[in-house]
């Protein structure tokens, strides 16, 4: 455990903690600029396993931000250069590729194997998707996004009969068609909410998770965070009835 010494001399965290930590699993979607942070950071705190999904090959407008890859890496899986570079960083940890597009069934057959999930995706559709798994299965969820200049996460559940869900948060009617390619993103930016969701993720695996139902606001412009509470939505077609 002397890798993970810093760790276990903090108090909130321990030896308990870091065996928890060590023994848990997380599921990744998307090896974008979050998810290359997000993946990173956990492998190196020594979570147990990372299940790595993403079906898209490394393209060299990636390289700016996606910091997991390099110019060699162009036009190859994702997913395989994500666990090649894992794997160096800790060689303790489990890396399990998933390079394809997940359906339902195996998105949920996913979802259970995991102790918690980080959405680190970059369109609504496969963030509903996920929101209905981690709601069907019980787990916590964390979901990052960024763009410009901006950023936002916010952690979920896992007890979705009093908690909101991804889908109490946002509906279909508020997908536009802004992405990274039209709009632009400082390279940075999804570094820093990737990172973050790291710290949450971590926090909720050894048991200090701080209140949930919260959505965290950064303006790397004005150098600020925000917070807003999210409230549950009883008419939420995915955790409505949960």
């Amino acid at each position: 455990m002397t890798r993970h010494a810093r760790q276990i001399a903090l108090d909130q965290i321990g030896d308990d903690g870091q065996a928890r930590i060590c023994e848990s699993t997380a599921l990744i979607i998307g090896l974008g600029g979050l998810g290359c942070a997000t993946a990173s950071y956990l492998a190196c705190a020594g979570v147990g396993q990372l299940l790595l999904c993403d079906f898209d090959t490394v393209d060299e407008t990636n390289l700016g931000r996606q910091t997991l890859y390099g110019p060699r890496d162009v036009g190859q899986l994702k997913t395989e250069c994500a666990a090649a570079r894992l794997a160096t960083m800790n060689p303790d940890v489990k890396l399990t590729k998933l390079p394809d597009r997940l359906s339902d069934d195996a998105l949920s057959a996913a979802v259970s194997q995991a102790d918690i999930v980080l959405d680190c995706s970059d369109n609504f559709a496969t963030r509903f998707q996920v929101s209905q798994a981690v709601v069907t299965r019980g787990r916590v969820l964390v979901s990052g996004a960024a763009i410009r200049l901006e950023g936002q996460l916010a952690v979920f559940g896992p007890d979705y009969t009093s908690s909101p869900c991804y889908h109490c948060l946002y509906q279909e009617a508020d997908e536009s068609l802004e992405d990274c390619a039209g709009n632009g993103v400082l390279g940075p930016v999804p570094g820093v909410i990737g990172t973050m969701m790291a710290v949450e993720a971590l926090k909720s695996i050894a048991g200090i998770a701080t209140e949930s139902s919260q959505l965290h606001l950064y303006d790397a412009h004005a150098s600020e965070w925000r917070k807003l509470s999210i409230g549950k939505r009883v008419d939420c077609p995915t955790c409505g009835s949960a």
